[in-house]
């Protein structure tokens, strides 16, 4: 009799601490909540038998890092398989056309109060010749420098 009690006692534990382990929805829920709370955006999680595996796009490796530790840090999670991805770095701003820029240049030059100059742009890099008075020489080489050319042939001559 003490045998059987025992056993079924036995089975009653066993079934009841096997209970109260977390459910993968359980851990799903807690490692989204461990997510959000740590403000990282972007990342899904699922659990499988314990194992967390993070999906999405995040913006650098730091927040991929951040995602998986965060939800290391879960009662529950045996592991982690971070299969997140990094966002794209923006793509560089093609340079302004030819004509663009021989236009811009021309606008800066009236800004400078500089009249008589050839400018002429190809492929980015200007050739600029005419002559300027000495005293705005140096406001137009600034200009022309800040105009977004990618280089420029100096044919100017300082005059009076």
């Amino acid at each position: 009799m003490k045998v059987k009690f025992f056993t079924v006692l036995m089975l009653a534990m066993a079934l009841f601490m096997s209970a109260c382990g977390k459910s993968d929805a359980d851990l799903t829920k807690a490692a989204t909540d461990k997510l959000a709370a740590d403000k990282v955006t972007g990342v899904t999680v699922a659990v499988k038998d314990g194992v967390a595996t993070l999906t999405g796009e995040v913006a650098d490796q730091a927040v991929k890092a951040k995602a998986e530790a965060s939800v290391k840090s879960v009662e529950g999670i045996k592991s982690v398989t971070n299969n997140c991805t990094l966002k794209p770095l923006p793509v560089a701003t093609p340079a302004a056309t030819d004509p663009a820029l021989t236009g811009k240049l021309n606008e800066a030059m009236k800004k400078a109060g500089v009249s008589g100059l050839t400018i002429d742009v190809v492929n980015g890099k200007a050739t600029i010749k005419g002559t300027v008075p000495a005293a705005k020489y140096a406001q137009v080489v600034m200009a022309i420098n800040e105009s977004g050319i990618t280089g420029w042939d100096n044919q100017i001559t300082k005059g009076n």
